[in-house]
């Protein structure tokens, strides 16, 4: 007999600021107790020194995760010069320092390198598996991890200030696996000198973005209050599938996806459906109510991921 799960089945998004003295994991674990959710997950893990953007699924939003962590993201952070650390952050030990502490004419020079589609070497301390384990975890037990470099896309790298000679500050706008860490020190290389990010804040992750978040604080306080159903903090399953092309069905074709069979498209209206949902993945939906993450196989929709609610 299969174990039952406790907890509230809860389903959709809740976006937590992330405070910077926890990891993600941990994050999500105490938003989880909050709730009493029987199931969670994140859509992409932050730094533990970071804050911002963390978005948490509940129940079967977890099936969409993927999505999330697949979407546009922007960042704020703040490095400085001089010192490099062996995480590329103040949480790390310094392990060497320099003297350089470029102009800001000289860091808007090569700030373009550092844009388009580039290649990226992630940190020592990064969750990349290396044969199976954690990069972190070898760093941590002393070892040199060699992680191969891996093309990242960033679409904007703009200088908004300067708190001080040491210290720049940046905001980024990027892709899927782009680690700020790299960029700041890679950047920081460029210039003839080393550096590290001392503060780290994600400004959003597709449609999720600061205006829609709460803090742990916050949280706690309105569970505490018990005025307000925790379910009214969350959003759709389909926040994070913006990216995807969205198809309609009838009820009876949305019977037949919960049930895991296919759709046939072969009427002469169904022309216009076929093309929406041509390349990739697509979310199929009845009366605007998500239904399943199809794929088009043929003329034939066959469901990926059916969402239960």
């Amino acid at each position: 007999m299969a174990r039952k799960r406790k907890g509230v089945p809860r389903h959709g998004w809740l976006v937590l600021d992330k405070p910077g003295t926890m990891t993600s994991t941990q994050a999500m674990a105490k938003v989880r107790w909050l709730l009493k959710a029987e199931k969670a997950g994140h859509g992409g893990t932050l730094d533990p020194i970071a804050t911002g953007i963390l978005p948490i699924a509940f129940g079967e939003a977890t099936k969409t995760v993927q999505y999330a962590m697949d979407g546009h993201k922007t960042y704020r952070f703040v490095m400085k010069f001089g010192e490099a650390t062996d995480t590329d952050d103040r949480a790390g030990t310094v392990i060497a320092t320099a003297p350089g502490r470029p102009t800001d004419a000289e860091i808007e020079a090569v700030l373009p390198r550092f844009t388009g589609l580039i290649a990226q070497v992630p940190p020592q301390y990064s969750a990349i598996k290396v044969d199976g384990e954690r990069a972190y975890d070898l760093a941590r037990e002393g070892e040199v991890v060699e992680l191969a470099s891996r093309t990242v896309r960033v679409d904007r790298y703009q200088l908004i200030g300067r708190p001080s000679a040491d210290e720049v500050e940046f905001e980024v706008a990027c892709g899927k696996g782009t680690y700020m860490r790299s960029l700041a020190r890679d950047l920081a290389v460029a210039l003839g000198t080393v550096g590290h990010i001392t503060v780290l804040r994600r400004l959003s992750v597709g449609r999720f973005t600061l205006e829609n978040a709460v803090t742990l604080e916050e949280l706690e306080q309105i569970v505490a209050a018990g005025e307000r159903d925790p379910d009214d903090l969350l959003l759709p399953i389909e926040t994070a599938l913006d990216q995807l092309p969205a198809i309609d069905l009838s009820a009876t074709e949305a019977q037949r996806l919960r049930h895991g069979q296919g759709v046939l498209l072969l009427r002469r209206g169904d022309l216009e459906r076929l093309e929406a949902v041509r390349e990739g993945a697509a979310l199929a939906t009845e009366a605007g109510r998500p239904v399943a993450l199809v794929r088009l196989d043929g003329a034939e929709l066959k469901p990926v991921r059916v969402l239960h609610v």
